[in-house]
């Protein structure tokens, strides 16, 4: 073999910043693949955030997400990546330790031909996503600087552990999962819901009538949700491989599947094609296909659309409107149904419809499943039963550990600020919390004038703290 590699065009050489073990094939898609899901939430639950309130809260809830993009960040390279894929401490989390150095970034990262650099990008984008997700059941009432410490504490506490658990080197390894639907989305569902219930509900009036204040703009933001999943679980398998392929044209089967089915049923319901419930149907459809987006084939993908499509409206429609359990609670963009019910479901039909093959190609070994139809048409329906068994304890330890770890970092603020805005505030809105507001227009029926000619409004946080009336 020719040492000096003078077969090859000279921009695929080796050389000191292209090492032998790189490809720049699966480099190139891996930064990209991080970008896309980046997108999803810079600018996407952005936008999508932004429009789908009340304008009143319209500049709140967009950056409460764009805070979050920028503390997780941080968080993630000094102390939570390593907490999630490091070394060992316990078996739900590893060692918090920086992840900056270029002894440790540009290394080969495990078995694959990507530098560790790519896979700390691609998974702070993910964690970033789950706190933002979260973020949508708190949307209309929650004190920003609560939100503040909320989320550095919840990807150290509560995020690291879910990860680390099943991703890393973990007690739940076992579970199928292939893109996040246990560790990203059961997490968000349950932990919003969780925090919803600590912070208590929105203004009285908000509740009752809270309409999107941009619908084109909502489906902007949507869309760079569903389209940056092209990246969310193609990039999982941390190659440019036909897992990758297969798991992108899932990804997409299952979620037009779901959003049809979804509008379908309000269709059949309720006499009205909603374009909030398309979207709706969509994301519960992205959010199902994830945990077996690259190890199920497409007709299965296409099931779990259906699923996805029809039981989480249900909950959402129906169940959520006759417990008084979910009427307690005020998540405000239902997070619940669209992350937790979903992610439930994804990772429970993962464990019934992965295939051998695909889930030897994609994990590079057997211990995985068999799925369960699959067990039982290859006789070994033992080994599907347990596969089943894992993927139910996983949903259980992810539900459990997120419901307790939430409710003690929510109490916990609570002793240092309170969680929810101050009644004043809430008529408000954006101009109480932030000075600032969505639309510069005055004249559209507001009360006030432009906002320059008032005195300027102390926060109420502000008010209770340093005794002023103002």
């Amino acid at each position: 073999m020719d040492p000096n590699n003078s077969y090859l065009p000279q921009g695929l050489k080796p050389d000191e910043s292209t090492p032998q073990w790189l490809s720049k094939g699966d480099n190139a898609w891996e930064l990209t693949a991080a970008a896309m899901v980046g997108l999803q939430s810079v600018p996407g639950l952005v936008i999508l955030y932004g429009s789908m309130v009340k304008k009143k809260w319209a500049v709140n809830s967009a950056f409460m997400a764009l805070y979050a993009f920028a503390a997780v960040l941080i968080c993630w390279v000094l102390w939570a990546h390593r907490m999630a894929f490091g070394t060992h401490l316990i078996s739900i989390i590893g060692k918090p330790e920086q992840a900056m150095t270029q002894d440790f970034l540009l290394t080969k990262h495990s078995k694959y031909y990507i530098p560790t650099a790519d896979y700390v990008f691609y998974q702070f984008a993910f964690a970033a996503i789950t706190v933002i997700l979260l973020a949508g059941s708190l949307l209309g009432r929650m004190n920003f600087y609560a939100w503040m410490l909320f989320v550095p504490l919840w990807i150290t506490f509560s995020y690291t552990v879910g990860a680390y658990s099943i991703w890393g080197s973990g007690f739940l390894e076992p579970i199928i999962d292939f893109s996040g639907g246990y560790v990203i989305h059961l997490s968000s569902g349950v932990a919003g819901f969780t925090a919803a219930y600590w912070v208590g509900p929105r203004h009285s009036q908000d509740r009752q009538h809270f309409p999107p204040n941009n619908i084109i703009h909502m489906l902007g933001g949507a869309g760079f949700l569903w389209m940056g999943w092209t990246g969310f679980n193609g990039g999982s398998p941390l190659a440019s491989d036909l897992i990758t392929s297969l798991a992108i044209l899932n990804t997409h089967l299952c979620t037009a599947t779901s959003l049809l089915v979804w509008l379908s049923m309000d269709m059949i319901f309720y006499n009205k094609s909603s374009v909030i419930g398309a979207v709706q149907g969509m994301i519960t459809g992205l959010v199902c296909i994830t945990p077996g987006a690259g190890i199920v084939e497409s007709w299965a993908a296409i099931l779990m659309g259906i699923s996805s499509g029809s039981i989480p409206w249900f909950t959402m429609m129906v169940l959520h409107k006759k417990s008084a359990f979910f009427q307690k609670v005020d998540d405000t963009l239902g997070v619940f149904h669209t992350h937790a019910v979903a992610g439930l479901l994804g990772g429970i039909l993962s464990g019934f419809f992965a295939k051998p093959k695909l889930l030897r190609m994609f994990y590079g070994s057997d211990k995985y499943g068999p799925g369960f139809l699959y067990s039982i048409i290859d006789g070994d329906i033992k080994r599907g039963v347990r596969q089943m068994i894992y993927q139910i304890l996983g949903a259980a330890f992810i539900t459990i550990w997120n419901v307790v770890a939430t409710s003690l970092i929510c109490i916990f603020i609570s002793r240092i600020v309170e969680l929810r805005l101050h009644e004043d505030d809430l008529e408000i809105g954006d101009d109480a919390v932030h000075g600032e507001e969505a639309y510069a227009l005055w004249g559209d029926g507001e009360r006030d004038p432009p906002r320059f000619n008032r005195t300027p409004k102390i926060p109420s946080f502000c008010r209770r703290q340093y005794g002023t009336t103002q």
